[in-house]
């Protein structure tokens, strides 16, 4: 897990840290960012270009950001993160400085230094926050859960080799051992 920086931080904060470094702001606490794995990033990219292509193909008006993406999911300044996959459908939403408010879709890529802030301290932040959709995909053991917050809300675990629904688009899925060939 990254390790927090603990005390009353804000976006000027994060905005301040030198050239390189990540990091993300939770509730006024800082948590550093490892650089993600070759695999966490072909799963992302590919990810990202796949969904894109979804949404152009359908005429869509979502858009999807891959990371660093600048998301402010409260109307605070002490919330800030970068999910490695966000798809947001309200244009009113986004700006310059990236995403204000919670995306509609929002996909983290497990690392083994992040595997407790993306199961339990995100989960709790999106859920609260709007996003309606979240995934969590871990490598590690070729799972994705998803969890659904809008309407019935409701957990459900895939594996690399399941084709997965996308909840905010019904009839597209993704099948993440095909991204990975």
């Amino acid at each position: 897990m990254p390790l927090p920086k603990e005390n009353n931080y804000t976006t000027k904060d994060i905005y301040e840290l030198p050239d390189g470094q990540r990091a993300e702001l939770i509730d006024g606490t800082i948590y550093d960012m490892a650089p993600p794995s070759r695999l966490h990033q072909k799963i992302s990219t590919r990810l990202v270009s796949v969904i894109d292509r979804y949404i152009s193909d359908n005429n869509g008006k979502c858009e999807v950001y891959s990371a660093p993406f600048a998301v402010f999911l409260n109307k605070d300044d002490k919330t800030y993160v970068e999910p490695d996959v966000s798809v947001i459908c309200d244009p009113n939403k986004l700006d310059d400085k990236g995403c204000s408010g919670a995306p509609d879709w929002i996909i983290e890529v497990v690392s083994p230094s992040s595997q407790r802030m993306d199961y339990m301290t995100k989960l709790f932040k999106y859920r609260t926050a709007g996003v309606r959709e979240y995934w969590i995909i871990n490598p590690m053991t070729e799972t994705v859960q998803i969890y659904l917050f809008e309407g019935i809300e409701d957990s459900v675990q895939y594996t690399f080799n399941d084709e997965i629904p996308i909840g905010i688009y019904p009839g597209f899925k993704i099948k993440i051992s095909q991204l990975l060939r």
